[in-house]
């Protein structure tokens, strides 16, 4: 499949190159997901300013198309060969937490779903180059998933962009999906 050189600036989010139907994907679904938010969560929306509605679609986009992003090759392969640059990702990672401040809705939720993830995410990331990350990975996420219905003040919107950045920062960036580590015997 042929792939298109990204910019170095935008390394760390689709790595070093992309297949264009890739990129497609990504932003097609991120900017579905966003649209989707905004429909379902109008009434809430159209009470904030302008910029703060505006601001937490763009999170939620960018919620929404790392999920996509981070399980490519690409994006992969860029954060496998530079472990620091991960542990950064990980850290950096608040965007549940400021959706719910720009909203209004659900913080002790939105900072229950983000303690979770990045400790997760930690887990997860000291497991590099061992067959069992994978399985830990998905054993995190379907607990944390399981969890979301019992949060209280979790609206359905904010439910959604809660259980998409458990799968993006959880599963779909901490775990090395292309590692060429067989899983051991016993």
């Amino acid at each position: 499949m042929r792939s298109v050189r990204i910019p170095p600036q935008l390394h760390d989010v689709f790595g070093e190159a992309q297949p264009p139907a890739y990129l497609l994907a990504i932003l097609l679904f991120g900017v579905a997901v966003a649209a989707i938010f905004a429909l379902s969560a109008t009434p809430m929306l159209a009470e904030l300013a302008w910029w703060r509605a505006a601001l937490a679609l763009v999170l939620v986009l960018d919620i929404a198309a790392g999920c996509v992003a981070n399980f490519t090759p690409s994006t992969n392969d860029f954060y496998a060969a530079r472990p620091r640059n991960r542990w950064i990702f990980i850290a950096i990672h608040f965007h549940v937490v400021i959706v719910a401040l720009l909203v209004g809705t659900g913080l002790g939720a939105a900072v229950a779903v983000w303690a979770y993830t990045i400790a997760g995410a930690a887990i997860v990331n000291l497991l590099a180059g061992r067959g069992t990350q994978t399985f830990v990975g998905g054993l995190l996420l379907a607990a944390g998933l399981t969890g979301l219905p019992f949060l209280p003040a979790l609206t359905p919107p904010m439910m959604v962009v809660s259980a998409l950045f458990m799968l993006k920062v959880l599963f779909s960036f901490a775990v090395d999906h292309y590692c060429a580590v067989p899983p051991k015997n016993g």
